[in-house]
């Protein structure tokens, strides 16, 4: 979890320093990617998709033909050929143009990784400036941060969705987001995607959930917090789809296409960075709905940040407490400085390529495969009766059978069904009009194996330095030591207490089964 974490962060700030850049330049007096006329525009610029359209309406009217229309948000490059003219013209929209040789000024691969990009180190401290000053103090300055970070998302969202269904052309976005296509129930893609999707959004195996309830009392209703917590990261999403669609519907009339052509092309870096802006400059007072989303985001992408980061710095103050524990605000500044280097590499010409591939391979397969163990070590292993045994211990209520049994059966198994899928459907993230090389795959795969190699070194490091013969070191390292236990003294007698009961049980079965086979 450390490791995975570690690397989540390492690129997620990248995004933070997206959204900063953009969030400076809303409060331009001319917003730059409205317009046409600044430095990094090409001749062939138009300010919007729907100027798009026309032209690609009048290229048609040349050749008598209309052509197919082909763009996508992330790689937005159609040209287009008339054959009385005889020659290839190549368009862009002012939102993608400053998206591209603004933001990004992306080089032509991985291969080629340009120079660094002095804007971009300077969003980026700023965001790595910004993670530290919110998580100073650790877990006590994200106590106070987070009342801001969760709750002002909420009351943006409101404002946005509020404005988003008074435009024209909203409805049709909400249809096509209520709208069911059962059809997308027999893919496996889409079982896939959803169950990334959930990763991404409740957080299990990253180890923030584990690291945030380590500081919680001894009697916490977890089972509660569990509960509470799933309904509103679902419904939260449910309610941001409508603040999305809403909009792409107003996108899709504006510029006469449907919502789902709108939908397939804006997905992934393309509707927040240049989708989006472009739809907000359409609306009356365009600077203050820009600031407004990009300040949103920002207190996401930090609120998104402090779970993964304090997930290392939590984790490295456990294990070395004496050193770390009375140095949290050193702690945390090395860690805030020691990744902000390491993630200048994302601020070169090239560093889109190498984000790409990082957020592609990083949390594919370990997450799934990782959960899976996590699952299978506390159920089987520590035993899902010593951990019901540990709830009850904390809440003072006994554990549903419904739930041990997502413990033990349902939950492994679908984590292990979803990671081999997985693998079936792999694929490299090559695009339309990039393929990566050998070497960027190699290394995208070692990241995605980088978190399982901690616990394959540690297994044989556990082997080789245990006593007795091999079976023997198996089973002694699969069950805790005398040193574990609750950390509230108050219930060492009674867990002591649990446990001898639970072995006593145990040893009746087995004496009761070899009596049943004589």
């Amino acid at each position: 979890m450390m490791t995975i974490s570690f690397v989540a962060s390492w690129y997620y700030n990248t995004v933070i320093a997206w959204v900063i850049y953009y969030f400076v330049h809303a409060f331009f007096p001319t917003i730059p990617w409205a317009t046409c006329d600044n430095w990094w525009n090409t001749e062939h610029c138009i300010v919007s998709l729907k100027d798009r359209l026309t032209l690609n309406k009048s290229l048609a009217d040349v050749n008598q033909s209309l052509p197919d229309l082909l763009f996508n948000y992330t790689d937005i490059s159609t040209s287009y050929n008339t054959t009385k003219a005889n020659q290839s013209l190549t368009y862009y929209t002012a939102a993608y143009e400053f998206w591209e040789y603004n933001v990004l000024r992306r080089s032509d691969g991985i291969e080629h990784p340009g120079s660094v990009q002095l804007h971009m180190v300077g969003v980026l401290f700023a965001s790595w400036l910004l993670t530290f000053f919110c998580l100073i103090k650790g877990v006590r300055s994200v106590g106070k941060v987070v009342y801001v970070t969760v709750i002002l998302p909420y009351v943006l969202l409101t404002v946005i969705l509020i404005r988003g269904l008074t435009l024209d052309g909203a409805i049709d976005g909400i249809i096509f987001f209520l709208k069911p296509d059962f059809s997308k129930v027999f893919q496996l893609q889409v079982w896939i995607e959803a169950g990334m999707q959930v990763f991404y959004c409740l957080g299990p195996a990253w180890g923030g959930i584990i690291t945030m309830s380590s500081y919680n009392r001894f009697n916490n209703q977890c089972f509660r917090d569990a509960w509470y917590g799933t309904m509103a990261v679902g419904l939260t999403s449910f309610y941001a789809g409508f603040v999305v669609f809403s909009v792409l519907g107003f996108m899709a009339k504006n510029v006469g296409l449907t919502v789902e052509e709108i939908s397939k092309s804006a997905s992934g870096p393309g509707l927040v960075f240049v989708a989006y802006p472009e739809a907000l400059t359409k609306l009356p007072m365009p600077h203050l709905w820009g600031v407004l989303f990009f300040f949103m985001l920002i207190t996401v992408g930090v609120d998104t940040q402090f779970g993964m980061f304090e997930t290392v710095a939590s984790g490295l103050a456990d294990k070395f407490p004496k050193q770390l524990n009375s140095r949290k605000v050193q702690t945390t500044a090395f860690l805030c400085i020691f990744l902000f280097i390491l993630g200048i590499p994302f601020t070169t010409n090239g560093g889109i390529y190498l984000f790409q591939l990082m957020d592609w391979y990083c949390a594919a397969f370990c997450i799934m495969l990782g959960t899976f163990l996590e699952c299978f070590v506390v159920a089987w292993v520590y035993g899902a009766e010593r951990f019901s045994r540990d709830v009850v211990l904390m809440i003072g209520k006994p554990v549903h059978i419904v739930m041990r049994i997502s413990w033990c059966i349902i939950t492994p198994a679908v984590m292990l069904l979803l990671f081999l899928a997985s693998l079936t459907v792999y694929a490299p993230p090559n695009s339309a009009t990039y393929t990566y090389p050998d070497f960027a795959i190699a290394i995208g795969q070692f990241f995605a194996v980088l978190p399982l190699l901690p616990v394959l070194f540690f297994m044989i490091w556990e082997i080789c330095h245990s006593e007795g013969t091999f079976i023997q070191r198996i089973k002694t390292l699969c069950r805790p030591d005398s040193s574990w236990g609750p950390h509230s003294k108050r219930h060492w007698q009674t867990y002591k207490m649990y446990e001898y009961e639970g072995g006593l049980v145990n040893r009746i079965r087995v004496n009761l089964l070899g009596d049943h086979r004589r």
